[in-house]
């Protein structure tokens, strides 16, 4: 039996004899390395904090003393260590969530895979704790230092650092890395603290000269004592965290599981808030990840059968990051005024191509989404043209920016919204399904949503060349959806399908936004077969809706609109609104998302339970004119 084999819980970690840990650790890294490369998954970051999480678990009592991942991509070994060792089907359906899972085991506190908000809830759970006299327990929060550039993690600390009888233990784990490596000054202070592991012992030989220096006046003492500050500013750079009023323990070799522990013990043992920092290695132990300079195996995608024998590989789908990336460097090229703003994900938004090709216009201001949209209208406001690349699910957390700073100011800022809509195995906070409801509400903004990659190039393009109100381009996660040709244009819409049915009226007008565009040509064909005429248009710009589609669906007897978002005050709504403000008394159909907080599950298998595939549309929307039908036939009887 291994050592993995042997362990089912926490209790039996802290049983085992500690010259097994090192075994232990290579059989997880080895766990690890051989199932998340067959399912895809975080590798790089679970792969650096084996030994942390040995010792993290040895020196608390989960879940009695909580212990909560910032973010929780970081989480793996602990769901390894708390009974859950079956990845066979990572971040599939029915399968272990990528983050820790409130569902999943009772030593799962939260399901954190928000950047920089772990500090926060460390802070309320014990302030809960002090409220109900519960003295003996320890809260744990492990906050990665990327983490430790959102701004929200320092409101946190503001606040732990007030009440020094609250057991909160922070542990830094310290790799200089989030996706990419960590910029901004809190990293340049962390370098610097990684550098001077030796300064107790030293701060200790220079106070033992200065104190048996001898006293020769008070010009000599003032100079000893500065000489004394000086050098104690010099090589004990962890004075922010103490002058916060935070007790600080590091630099520790992460993968050092006995020292770890050890300072664990400290810092549970002295009653108040105490920093624990970690240096870690993203990738420890697996040599593609250690020597991979662009995320060390952050994220990797399930590993492909090799092909036949003789068998050529298909040739990569081009990706929707892809097309926004080649198509900013284009603009850059054209464009001097063009800058480019990404929060920490630089690859992953496709901006590094943009940031190596013009260095001196590309800014990585940290996990600050906030920061990146109030610091983009700046810039406009300065005479650039901004655009912040962020995923959809992301953009939830400056929404108040988007709205006071850059709509309220009138300022030419462009959003590009990657993993919009359903995005798949990240689960329930990375489903990008709420920007179509909660830019409905903001003045001035327009909103875009290309349908495939001409129109995303040709949409970035137009949003760019506003300058008086910000712009929002969203699109999807994975390959890009097959190129769609207008048949006809009307307004600013175009028209993809047109089949009409006998006479002058037509049945059915399908509004389809964005991706969706190829579902609603299926569903319009396979409508087209039953003769029933349909007219498929792309609004292309979903904000503010060009007038035209109220004329459009004039002609029809029902209006329909399929999205990627969720139902609740998206386009749906606003088609809605608009008809009602037209005073057309017309059905209207929305399709989209559920208000619910989706499962993580393959895209296709989510839309396909939601009912967003051609023959589920197809069969409810006939249905739906035919019953129009019916009503309309049996007024007209009526009236005779």
């Amino acid at each position: 039996m291994t050592q993995l084999d042997s362990l089912r819980n926490p209790e039996d970690l802290k049983r085992l004899p500690a010259e097994n840990l090192p075994r232990l650790a290579a059989e997880i890294r080895e766990f690890l390395i051989t199932e998340v490369t067959r399912t895809g998954g975080h590798l790089g970051p679970n792969l650096g904090v084996v030994e942390l999480t040995l010792a993290l678990h040895r020196v608390f009592d989960s879940p009695r003393d909580p212990v909560l991942f910032d973010t929780g991509h970081q989480s793996y070994v602990h769901k390894i260590l708390t009974g859950r060792r079956d990845f066979s089907k990572l971040r599939s359906q029915g399968g272990l969530s990528g983050y820790p899972s409130r569902e999943e085991s009772e030593h799962d506190f939260i399901e954190n895979s928000h950047a920089s908000t772990v500090l926060s809830y460390a802070d309320g759970l014990a302030k809960a704790n002090v409220i109900q006299r519960r003295s003996d327990r320890t809260v744990v929060a492990v906050v990665g230092d990327g983490a430790l550039t959102g701004g929200m993690a320092w409101e946190a600390l503001n606040n732990i650092a007030s009440a020094p009888d609250r057991r909160v233990v922070i542990v830094v784990n310290d790799n200089g890395r989030s996706y990419s490596p960590t910029t901004g000054g809190l990293a340049d202070h962390l370098a610097s603290l990684r550098m001077t592991q030796g300064y107790e012992q030293a701060l200790d030989l220079a106070k033992t000269a200065l104190n048996r220096a001898p006293v020769v006046g008070q010009p000599l003492y003032e100079a000893l004592h500065g000489l004394k500050k000086g050098l104690k500013d010099a090589i004990q750079p962890q004075m922010m965290f103490e002058d916060l009023g935070l007790k600080y323990l590091g630099p520790i070799d992460g993968h050092d599981e006995q020292a770890v522990e050890k300072a664990l013990r400290r810092a549970r043992d002295f009653g108040g808030p105490v920093i624990v920092h970690c240096l870690t290695q993203k990738g420890k132990g697996h040599a593609p990840a250690e020597n991979h300079e662009e995320d060390q195996f952050h994220a990797i995608g399930a590993a492909k059968p090799a092909p036949a024998t003789g068998e050529q590989p298909a040739p990569a789908p081009q990706k929707w990051t892809k097309v926004f990336s080649r198509e900013m460097v284009a603009l850059g090229a054209e464009r001097s005024d063009l800058v480019g703003i990404t929060a920490a994900m630089l690859h992953p938004t496709g901006l590094a191509p943009f940031a190596e090709a013009y260095p001196d216009r590309c800014f990585d201001v940290g996990i600050a989404e906030q920061h990146a949209a109030t610091s983009a209208t700046a810039l406009a406001m300065g005479g650039l043209h901004p655009v912040v690349a962020v995923y959809a699910t992301f953009l939830n957390r400056c929404f108040d920016q988007v709205l006071m700073d850059a709509a309220l100011h009138r300022q030419g800022v462009t959003f590009c919204l990657d993993r919009s809509g359903v995005t798949g195995p990240d689960g329930a906070s990375h489903h990008g399904m709420w920007d179509l409801s909660i830019l409905q509400v903001v003045p001035g903004l327009r909103l875009a949503v290309p349908r495939d990659a001409p129109r995303l190039r040709e949409q970035l393009r137009e949003a760019v060349d506003v300058d008086d109100a910000p712009t929002v381009l969203r699109y999807p996660t994975g390959a890009v959806a097959p190129e769609i040709e207008a048949v006809g244009r009307t307004g600013s819409m175009d028209v993809l399908r047109r089949a009409i049915r006998g006479g002058q009226s037509e049945d059915l007008l399908l509004v389809a936004v964005g991706p969706m565009a190829q579902t609603c040509c299926e569903v319009a064909d396979r409508m087209a077969d039953q003769g029933i005429g349909v007219t498929v248009v792309d609004p292309r710009w979903v904000k503010p809706l060009d007038p035209v589609l109220v004329e459009e669906a004039a002609r029809h007897r029902v209006v329909a609109v399929v999205e990627d978002n969720g139902r609740v005050g998206a386009v749906g709504d606003a088609v809605a609104r608009a008809l009602r403000d037209a005073e057309l008394d017309i059905p209207v159909r929305t399709f989209g998302i559920e208000q619910e907080f989706l499962h993580h599950a393959k895209r296709d298998d989510i839309l396909a339970e939601l009912g967003l595939t051609p023959q589920s549309l197809a069969r409810k929307l006939t249905e739906t004119v035919s019953r129009q039908s019916d009503r309309r036939a049996a007024e007209e009887t009526a009236s005779k």
